[in-house]
């Protein structure tokens, strides 16, 4: 079995690399996801068996608001040619990463798989929300037609070693992390976005390598699986463990005047636990968070979106 990895440079990448040491790691270097003839070239060169799709352009908040038609159309790009690629050369099985981003605003918690569709996305991300639904249902579409076993797979909020820590691009862990260090090592206060009051599920970048491992042998469905940590921690809470873990000594401003986003987004894993994976297999998130932070000392400023 040949896997390859789309996006094997990134994060979930670059955690699945201690996972699958064998597999084929594809970074946006060596090819544009985005040109389907390069893209069917790299698959009809490198003969994979399975594919674990993980490329996408992705960012925070502002980034989604700002670039509502680069998100939307680079995203759609990536994913139809991906599967594609993966059709024509006939891989025996195609794992692609979602987001709970892309279930409805006026849902009802937890998010279950079968409300993925019932409704518009919140507006702050929708352009991005919208291209990842259509990754699942192409995937479907080509079970449908073409008898591909093709799955989809939802994450909630990732973090840890390798994330990308710009300012502008990130999500939400490594930007308080950049941000509480820079600004500990000025003597400054720091000031994040909204309230702090949004409850946020966060899983760690190394337990979801092992759970998409863990999938590739156990999960063969047309519909989608959640699969992150249910764990619900506030903004304030993360701000403030991260403080304490980075020994900040300044003080933490909230600026309400910044949006929070949704309030919270409680999603139901248990589709995956049914399978056989384990509450206590999540790495304790207070646990992960302090290794985060130790990486990142040790490698700042050469982490990615800081050089």
């Amino acid at each position: 079995m040949t896997t390859l990895i789309t996006g094997g440079s990134g994060m979930v990448g670059k955690a699945l690399q201690q996972e699958l040491p064998e597999g084929v790691f594809l970074s946006s270097k060596e090819c544009d996801l985005r040109n389907y003839d390069q893209t069917l070239e790299t698959f009809k060169k490198n003969k994979p068996t399975q594919v674990i799709h993980l490329a996408a352009k992705v960012g925070g908040i502002m980034a989604n608001q700002n670039q509502l038609g680069d998100f939307y159309r680079e995203n759609i790009l990536i994913n139809t040619n991906v599967l594609e690629a993966s059709r024509q050369c006939k891989v025996s099985k195609v794992v692609s990463l979602l987001s709970t981003c892309i279930y409805p605003n006026d849902c009802t918690y937890p998010l279950t798989e079968n409300q993925l569709h019932l409704g518009e996305p919140h507006p702050s991300n929708y352009a991005y929300a919208f291209a990842k639904r259509m990754l699942d249902v192409q995937s479907r579409a080509y079970r449908d037609q073409f008898g591909c076993n093709f799955i989809t797979v939802v994450p909630n909020n990732l973090f840890g070693e390798h994330d990308n820590f710009h300012y502008q691009d990130s999500h939400v862990i490594p930007a308080m992390i950049r941000k509480i260090h820079e600004a500990n090592a000025t003597g400054n206060d720091v000031v994040m976005w909204g309230t702090g009051s949004p409850l946020r599920e966060f899983t760690y970048s190394q337990d979801l390598a092992k759970i998409l491992v863990f999938l590739l042998r156990t999960y063969d469905e047309p519909e989608p699986i959640n699969i992150g940590n249910t764990e619900e921690i506030s903004i304030r809470y993360l701000a403030e463990k991260l403080a304490e873990i980075l020994n900040f000594e300044g003080r933490i401003i909230w600026d309400d005047l910044k949006p929070d986003g949704q309030y919270r987004k409680p999603s139901d894993n248990s589709k995956l636990l049914s399978l056989g994976w384990k509450p206590e297999s999540y790495m304790n998130f207070d646990e992960a968070l302090a290794k985060t932070c130790d990486w990142f000392l040790k490698t700042y400023p050469n982490v990615r979106g800081v050089k």
